[in-house]
């Protein structure tokens, strides 16, 4: 691209392929393993958060390895390599012989195994990928002062720019993932006589444990089943149904694979025009005297702290937020009328929101800064925890006034009964607003963060920190379980008034902080 440096288009691409493969994962993985393995939203959702988790945790990982070897580019080759690897494991359809336990468990424990090869390969691949785009624009600056001042600051206004570029391709290929897990499980269904029904493979698993009969069964089996005459032994139904309805998402993590075999290919087709990043001790240790360090001691001291209060703050935004792939795809699932739409394809509304806002509110920052009226970086996360708080404040309202009942109770009732308490299904314009309002949030925390721990790290402990804020966004994952939780346990409005009240609790706190962290950022 024109006026960036050569290889940011070949960045992008690898890392747009690599983010394919992710956000189908994102989309499907808590469903899947409900539907498949007949786990509670609860229990799914623990190891939704433990993946979660493992993928920012082991990104510290991947970059302590990639500096011991001073080799990015092979440690980089070697996590896309293990993510496909673990995709291809999620690829293959296994079953088991309803009953037998020791199969089943198997198959559960292959399974994470295949999530622990995809976190890891991503904790190799994630960061270093990042520093070598970081890298090329420290060259591009270091050529651009030869040439003069003004040369250089020309430069300097690139790296922002180059990054956003950077950060759309990983939403572009975020936005046409989620259909791909829904088209696949339709078309097999489809060639099964089968038909979609969000609520049916739980029902299937409920009826193989206990035998049941009930009215919310028969009503639902008869709008899954093309001809439902056709039946004459309703346990091989349910069998058939749970394989069918699954192997359709089996299906979609080949296209994970294929997504990784093509960033591989575009990364080692271009890796010679990819820069190094130098070793840490020429980029980042510096030699201080000791009248420096006396001196600096203090302001050290200050900028961790503020450091680790922004560290906080995120640890309950990426909590609140990430509640896209748990409480908030559940909710998508029962509360949402998705008859033509699978709940797994609204998750493309944040990276769809992320590509339409991003410019706009960038130039409405850069007018408030040409006015001489600019927001600082603590404000405007500020501003994004309340946005965030207005999501939640929505669902919260909508909710209370719709009447409904906890996920489970929800579930389990009949039309009838559904019909007699009132409890109707929402539209999709409700996830929309709720997503609107969340992608807004993040675009104001999410770079933003980045930008401020630029700002206040010391000079000496830049990849440190850097590293805390990956640490902080792998905390907020580990504790994203705890929402199907409250949805299952509680009428769900308390469930997103326990979220509202956070982010207006965190909004509160950085606002009590914001002149204080501007002090220390300058």
């Amino acid at each position: 691209m024109k006026g960036h440096p050569k290889g940011l288009i070949a960045a992008a691409l690898s890392n747009m392929g690599e983010r394919f493969g992710y956000y189908i994962m994102n989309a499907v993985l808590l469903l899947f393993l409900v539907s498949k393995f007949g786990l509670s939203d609860d229990t799914a959702g623990v190891i939704y958060a433990v993946f979660y988790f493992g993928i920012y945790v082991l990104s510290l990982v991947g970059g302590i390895i990639a500096d011991r070897t001073q080799n990015y580019n092979r440690t980089i080759q070697w996590g896309l390599i293990i993510m496909a690897l673990g995709y291809v494991c999620m690829a293959i359809p296994l079953f088991n012989s309803y009953g037998n336990q020791g199969e089943w468990w198997a198959i559960l424990v292959f399974t994470c195994f295949a999530l622990l090869m995809i976190s890891f390969g991503n904790g190799l691949f994630k960061g270093n990928l990042q520093a070598i785009v970081g890298k090329m624009y420290d060259e591009f600056e270091a050529e651009a002062a030869k040439e003069g001042p003004e040369a250089l600051a020309v430069a300097k206004g690139k790296r922002d720019s180059g990054f956003q570029i950077f950060y759309m391709f990983i939403n572009v290929g975020g936005l046409f993932a989620p259909f791909i897990a829904p088209v696949l499980r339709q078309w097999w269904l489809t060639k099964h006589n089968f038909i979609y029904n969000s609520d049916m493979a739980g029902l299937c698993h409920k009826f193989l444990e206990d035998g049941q009969l009930t009215e919310k069964f028969t009503e639902t089996f008869s709008a899954s089943v093309v001809d439902p005459s056709a039946v004459t032994d309703m346990t091989q139904f349910c069998l058939e149904y749970i394989n069918v309805f699954n192997t359709g998402i089996h299906f979609s993590f080949i296209a994970s694979v294929a997504a990784m075999i093509i960033s591989l290919v575009i990364f080692l087709c271009n890796k010679k025009t990819f820069p190094q990043p130098a070793k840490k001790e020429a980029a980042q240790v510096v030699e201080y005297t000791a009248e420096e360090k006396r001196a600096m001691a203090t302001e050290i001291k200050q900028r961790m702290a503020a450091l680790f209060a922004v560290l906080g703050i995120a640890v309950f935004f990426w909590f609140s937020f990430h509640q896209n792939g748990q409480s908030l795809s559940v909710f998508a699932r029962d509360f949402v009328a998705t008859d033509s739409v699978a709940p797994e394809i609204w998750q493309a509304l944040n990276p769809f929101f992320v590509i339409v806002l991003t410019f706009p509110i960038m130039w409405f920052f850069q007018g408030l800064d040409r006015k001489g009226k600019g927001i600082s970086t603590p404000r405007k996360i500020a501003i994004g925890m309340f946005i965030a708080g207005c999501a939640y404040l929505f669902l919260t309202l909508y909710s209370a006034n719709a009447g409904y009942p906890s996920g489970t109770i929800f579930r389990d009732a009949s039309e009838s009964v559904r019909l007699e308490n009132g409890w109707v299904k929402a539209q999709p314009w409700v996830l929309i607003v709720t997503y609107f309002f969340l992608t807004v949030a993040e675009l104001f925390i999410s770079p933003l963060g980045l930008s401020f721990v630029s700002k206040v790290a010391p000079r000496n402990m830049v990849g440190l920190c850097q590293g805390l804020w990956l640490g902080a966004t792998a905390i907020g994952n580990l504790f994203i379980f705890l929402g199907p939780k409250m949805y299952n346990a509680w009428s769900i409005q308390y469930c997103w008034l326990v979220f509202l009240v956070i982010c207006l609790v965190s909004m509160s706190v950085m606002l009590g902080m914001v002149k204080w962290l501007e002090r220390v950022a300058k």
